[in-house]
Protein backbone atom coordinates (compact mmCIF):
# COMPACT_ATOMS: atom_id res chain seq x y z
CA UNK A 1 0.00 0.00 0.00
CA UNK A 2 3.15 2.25 0.91
CA UNK A 3 5.03 0.78 -1.89
CA UNK A 4 3.74 2.47 -5.12
CA UNK A 5 3.20 6.61 -3.42
CA UNK A 6 6.94 6.09 -1.70
CA UNK A 7 8.39 4.54 -5.60
CA UNK A 8 6.53 7.08 -7.39
CA UNK A 9 7.59 10.03 -5.51
CA UNK A 10 11.35 8.54 -5.64
CA UNK A 11 10.59 9.10 -9.17
CA UNK A 12 9.25 12.16 -9.58
CA UNK A 13 12.03 13.37 -7.03
CA UNK A 14 14.63 11.76 -9.84
CA UNK A 15 13.10 13.46 -12.86
CA UNK A 16 13.72 16.50 -11.65
CA UNK A 17 17.32 15.82 -10.50
CA UNK A 18 17.33 15.33 -14.07
CA UNK A 19 15.70 18.70 -15.15
CA UNK A 20 18.17 20.77 -12.85
CA UNK A 21 21.19 18.62 -14.54
CA UNK A 22 20.08 19.37 -17.97
CA UNK A 23 19.16 23.08 -16.87
CA UNK A 24 22.78 23.06 -15.48
CA UNK A 25 24.79 21.87 -18.30
CA UNK A 26 22.39 23.59 -20.98
CA UNK A 27 23.64 27.05 -19.55
CA UNK A 28 26.81 26.16 -19.15
CA UNK A 29 27.39 24.93 -23.35
CA UNK A 30 25.19 28.44 -24.00
CA UNK A 31 27.85 30.36 -21.88
CA UNK A 32 30.55 28.40 -23.82
CA UNK A 33 29.47 28.67 -26.89
CA UNK A 34 28.60 31.76 -26.85
CA UNK A 35 32.48 32.77 -26.22
CA UNK A 36 32.75 31.78 -29.94
CA UNK A 37 30.15 34.67 -31.20
CA UNK A 38 31.61 36.82 -28.57
CA UNK A 39 35.50 36.31 -29.82
CA UNK A 40 34.71 36.76 -33.49
CA UNK A 41 35.66 33.04 -34.10
CA UNK A 42 31.97 33.09 -35.34
CA UNK A 43 32.25 35.46 -37.88
CA UNK A 44 35.77 35.11 -38.99
CA UNK A 45 34.92 31.50 -39.88
CA UNK A 46 31.33 32.18 -41.52
CA UNK A 47 30.02 29.78 -38.56
CA UNK A 48 26.53 28.91 -39.37
CA UNK A 49 23.37 28.14 -37.50
CA UNK A 50 23.28 24.49 -38.02
CA UNK A 51 27.75 24.64 -37.14
CA UNK A 52 26.84 26.75 -34.53
CA UNK A 53 23.80 24.28 -32.80
CA UNK A 54 26.48 21.52 -33.50
CA UNK A 55 29.41 23.41 -31.18
CA UNK A 56 26.71 24.16 -29.09
CA UNK A 57 25.62 20.29 -28.79
CA UNK A 58 28.86 18.90 -28.63
CA UNK A 59 28.85 20.92 -25.25
CA UNK A 60 25.88 19.03 -23.66
CA UNK A 61 27.70 16.05 -22.68
CA UNK A 62 25.67 12.88 -21.86
CA UNK A 63 22.80 14.77 -23.44
CA UNK A 64 24.76 15.38 -26.82
CA UNK A 65 22.68 13.12 -28.89
CA UNK A 66 19.24 14.49 -28.28
CA UNK A 67 20.53 17.88 -28.46
CA UNK A 68 20.02 18.22 -32.51
CA UNK A 69 16.17 17.60 -32.36
CA UNK A 70 15.43 19.18 -28.55
CA UNK A 71 17.65 22.30 -29.05
CA UNK A 72 16.69 25.79 -30.81
CA UNK A 73 18.59 28.64 -30.99
CA UNK A 74 18.63 32.43 -31.54
CA UNK A 75 21.63 34.72 -31.81
CA UNK A 76 20.65 38.19 -32.64
CA UNK A 77 22.52 41.86 -32.31
CA UNK A 78 20.38 43.77 -29.75
CA UNK A 79 20.23 47.82 -29.30
CA UNK A 80 21.06 48.11 -25.79
CA UNK A 81 21.08 45.72 -22.57
CA UNK A 82 17.92 47.36 -20.67
CA UNK A 83 14.01 46.61 -21.74
CA UNK A 84 15.78 44.37 -25.03
CA UNK A 85 12.45 43.13 -26.01
CA UNK A 86 13.04 40.33 -28.80
CA UNK A 87 10.52 38.24 -29.60
CA UNK A 88 9.26 35.68 -27.67
CA UNK A 89 8.60 32.29 -29.34
CA UNK A 90 6.62 30.88 -26.60
CA UNK A 91 4.13 33.94 -26.40
CA UNK A 92 0.94 32.34 -27.20
CA UNK A 93 1.08 29.75 -24.77
CA UNK A 94 1.10 25.95 -25.39
CA UNK A 95 3.33 26.49 -28.56
CA UNK A 96 6.85 26.88 -29.84
CA UNK A 97 7.13 29.23 -32.60
CA UNK A 98 10.55 28.93 -33.86
CA UNK A 99 9.74 31.68 -37.14
CA UNK A 100 10.77 35.17 -35.81
CA UNK A 101 14.30 33.41 -34.50
CA UNK A 102 17.13 34.38 -36.28
CA UNK A 103 21.19 33.97 -36.38
CA UNK A 104 23.21 36.92 -36.77
CA UNK A 105 26.72 37.14 -35.11
CA UNK A 106 27.33 41.13 -35.02
CA UNK A 107 30.42 42.82 -35.51
CA UNK A 108 33.56 44.04 -33.20
CA UNK A 109 31.84 45.86 -30.24
CA UNK A 110 27.94 44.98 -30.91
CA UNK A 111 25.87 44.00 -27.85
CA UNK A 112 24.26 40.08 -28.62
CA UNK A 113 21.72 38.21 -27.24
CA UNK A 114 22.16 34.19 -27.43
CA UNK A 115 19.04 32.44 -26.67
CA UNK A 116 18.76 28.56 -26.80
CA UNK A 117 15.35 26.68 -25.89
CA UNK A 118 15.47 22.81 -24.64
CA UNK A 119 12.79 20.93 -24.84
CA UNK A 120 13.17 17.83 -22.14
CA UNK A 121 10.13 15.02 -22.15
CA UNK A 122 8.52 14.53 -18.78
CA UNK A 123 7.34 10.73 -18.00
CA UNK A 124 5.93 11.75 -14.48
CA UNK A 125 2.13 12.13 -14.70
CA UNK A 126 2.50 14.53 -12.08
CA UNK A 127 5.58 16.27 -12.87
CA UNK A 128 4.13 16.74 -16.84
CA UNK A 129 1.08 18.89 -15.23
CA UNK A 130 3.29 21.23 -12.95
CA UNK A 131 6.04 21.57 -15.62
CA UNK A 132 4.74 21.39 -18.50
CA UNK A 133 5.03 24.51 -20.72
CA UNK A 134 4.46 22.54 -23.74
CA UNK A 135 1.54 21.01 -25.25
CA UNK A 136 2.96 17.64 -25.89
CA UNK A 137 4.01 17.27 -22.17
CA UNK A 138 7.61 18.16 -22.34
CA UNK A 139 9.18 20.84 -20.26
CA UNK A 140 11.03 23.91 -22.16
CA UNK A 141 14.25 24.91 -20.16
CA UNK A 142 15.66 28.17 -21.71
CA UNK A 143 19.13 29.44 -21.43
CA UNK A 144 20.23 32.84 -22.14
CA UNK A 145 23.42 34.86 -22.60
CA UNK A 146 24.01 38.59 -23.47
CA UNK A 147 27.71 40.19 -24.02
CA UNK A 148 29.54 43.04 -25.70
CA UNK A 149 31.77 41.18 -28.90
CA UNK A 150 35.28 41.96 -28.17
CA UNK A 151 36.86 44.01 -30.58
CA UNK A 152 38.14 41.23 -32.81
CA UNK A 153 40.02 42.06 -36.61
CA UNK A 154 37.13 41.06 -39.14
Amino acid sequence: MVAFPFFFMLFAIMEIGLIFVTDSILENAVIETGRLVRTGQAANSSLTAAQFKTALCSRMSIFSGDCPTRATVDVREITQFRNANPPDPMANGKTFDSSSLTYVTGQPGSLMLIRVWYSQPLITPFMAQSLSRLGNGAAMLTATTTFRNEPYNQ
